[in-house]
């Protein structure tokens, strides 16, 4: 009686429905931009089964040669389609070539028992493909500070970091600096991210967008940029070239000036659950109910301000000024600023009760929370600590949040003040009320 290998059977399905999954793109591909391009979906179905057999003769007669044959075969194959429809058109890239030798190669990889690999590898060429013009259009948009920030970032990660001792280097314990040049590197990751986010998105989509994306970069930065423009918008003088706007326009263009305020204070809170999420689990199970509890009342504010206020479109995106968030610089002062906050949380820790952590978070959160944060991550380490960490986050958030209000009472226009007053009132009642309910 034969008997079947069901997981051999399983893997021959996996290859075969990788090929279908590139393969399905492609035929759209040639169906719609390219009539005479290389391959469709049995094309690419054939070329996975191509590697999945090959491989599978491999295993079996120990022969590593017979799967390198096939691919070379594969490849010769390929490339020979690629110069005959080069010569009916030189505009011919070799996208649809390197996916197919690509197909084969997870084919095979699948066959060797790397199938999950191969399906997420499958995946990702599958979005590169489809994702063809959106990814044009990001590189276009990229600049050379944004490859030079890339690269400076790539290099703090893959060349500095190993190359620093990861062990405490004074009589306290306080200075291991592979810890310390990795924190930099997450915060100055997350700020790159939210860089990024900016250029993708444009910046011509409103308040609401440079909002969200600015906070993962600065709230403070997009706090203060929009109260500026509040009162450009409330100042604008009638005219003969510029009439001034009526009341009612003014009201709606600095309400969404407020739900782009009120979203950036969002995302630095779920910014900090991240940050804590993935360096201290304990910490985050302690901390998560509080800062939700203020995200949930900044995202209800940005909510209630937008419903307000019809988000805009001009060139109120244009005056977050977000500079290139990784240099050289910008990581040595927060290296610093990091350092000296988990000195004297640590000095704090042997000298003083701890609960003068507290003050150490209020005056920290004044310019900066990531850094307060991130020591705290490193207390937790002893677990009966946990409660004392999380209420010095919030407390740093909130003076965080206080600070920036005032930034807008001090340069916002009076509609804005009064709408962000309200608003950061409520933060501070629920971050104080979860405080003292959770602790």
């Amino acid at each position: 009686m034969l008997e079947i290998d069901v997981l051999v059977v399983r893997n021959f399905l996996i290859a075969l429905a990788i090929g279908a999954l590139v393969g399905i793109e492609r035929e759209k591909h040639k169906s719609t931009e390219h009539p005479n391009s290389f391959g469709g979906v049995r094309t690419y179905i054939l070329l996975a089964q191509m590697g999945a057999v090959s491989s599978w003769l491999s295993l079996h007669l120990q022969s590593p040669w017979i799967f390198m044959l096939a691919l070379a075969a594969a490849t010769i194959a390929v490339m020979s389609a690629y110069v005959l429809e080069n010569r009916q058109s030189n505009s011919l890239g070799l996208t649809s070539q390197i996916s197919a030798v690509t197909v084969c190669l997870l084919g095979g990889a699948v066959m060797y028992g790397y199938a999950e690999i191969a399906v997420v590898m499958a995946i990702v060429t599958s979005a590169v493909l489809t994702f063809k013009q959106p990814l044009h259009g990001f590189v276009d948009k990229l600049g050379a500070d944004d490859l030079v920030a890339a690269v400076k970032l790539a290099i703090a990660t893959f060349i500095v970091l190993p190359l620093l001792p990861n062990h405490t280097i004074d009589p306290w314990q306080i200075l291991n600096p592979y810890k310390l040049w990795l924190l930099v590197i997450l915060i100055s990751g997350l700020s790159l991210l939210g860089y990024i986010a900016v250029r993708a998105l444009g910046q011509a989509r409103g308040h609401a967008i440079a909002g969200l994306a600015g906070g993962l970069v600065s709230s403070t930065a997009v706090s203060l940029s929009f109260a500026r423009l509040s009162r450009f918008v409330a100042d604008r003088g009638d005219t003969a070239t510029t009439p001034a706007p009526s009341l009612a326009a003014q009201q709606q263009e600095t309400s969404a000036l407020a739900a782009g305020i009120l979203l950036a204070w969002l995302m630095m809170c779920l910014r900090l659950l991240v940050m804590v999420g993935l360096l201290a689990l304990p910490l985050f199970e302690q901390l998560w109910p509080m800062l939700s509890a203020m995200a949930v009342v900044s995202g209800a504010g940005a909510l209630w301000c937008y419903q307000k206020g019809s988000v805009t479109v001009g060139g109120a995106v244009d005056a977050v000024k977000v500079t290139n968030p990784f240099s050289l610089l910008a990581a040595a002062q927060f290296g610093l600023l990091f350092l000296l906050v988990l000195s004297i949380v640590r000095l704090t820790e042997l000298y003083l009760p701890m609960e003068g952590l507290y003050l150490v978070a209020a005056i920290a959160g004044t310019t900066d929370v990531d850094a307060i944060t991130l020591s705290m991550t490193e207390l937790v380490k002893q677990d009966d600590k946990l409660a004392i960490a999380a209420a010095a986050i919030v407390i740093a958030t909130l003076s965080n949040t206080l600070v920036k209000a005032l930034m807008v009472a001090v340069l916002g226009s009076g509609m804005l003040r009064r709408q962000i007053a309200i608003a950061a009132t409520a933060i501070f009642i629920a971050g104080s009320l979860s405080l003292l309910l959770v602790s």
